[in-house]
């Protein structure tokens, strides 16, 4: 018998005890834009999302030199892709979410006004989401904060050889970081 118990017989016994994570077992609560604009999404419209992803989180090594051997000291949290944090949403046959990300946009930045809220996004600006299990029972959820617009993807049509299939498009968004709650 093997020393080390990773045979298929022990791999089978953890799986059916932990189970597996499913690319489906995913929510997304709420967008909050944090009051400087009048855009609101509510339960339909976030039904809407296509795919997102958990975000990321690193520690920073520093690194600290003596007698010709590199010692890796642990430094400051950074978020990678927090600044252009992507979410894919169905396009709803009026385009009705698409432009509640415009109009969030424009809230930011005016380009007709060269005004706007384009001031530091507000802790109150957050993204809520869930991680579910199979049964979909929350296992986690996390939360990203000071979230702000930052583009809102094209829809792409095919006029000469569509077949009818679902369009979708991106949006993206920057934050400051995130907190599981």
């Amino acid at each position: 018998m093997a020393d080390v118990k990773q045979l298929i017989s022990d791999f089978y016994k953890v799986a059916q005890n932990r189970d597996f994570a499913r690319d489906f077992n995913f929510r997304l609560l709420s967008i909050e834009t944090g009051g400087t604009t009048s855009t609101t999404y509510d339960e339909d419209d976030l039904v809407y999302i296509k795919t997102a992803t958990l975000p990321a989180r690193d520690i920073q090594v520093i690194s600290v030199p003596y007698m010709g051997l590199n010692f890796n000291i642990p430094g400051t949290a950074t978020y990678p892709g927090s600044q252009a944090y992507q979410l894919v949403f169905y396009a709803d046959a009026g385009s009705k979410i698409r432009q509640k990300f415009e109009q969030w946009s424009k809230d930011v930045f005016d380009d007709s006004t060269s005004s706007g809220n384009y001031f530091t996004p507000r802790a109150t600006s957050t993204i809520d989401m869930v991680q579910l299990d199979n049964q979909n029972n929350r296992i986690a959820q996390y939360k990203l904060i000071g979230v702000s617009p930052v583009s809102v993807g094209a829809l792409s049509y095919n006029i000469a050889a569509g077949t009818g299939a679902t369009i979708d498009f991106t949006v993206t968004v920057s934050y400051h970081y995130w907190r599981r709650v």
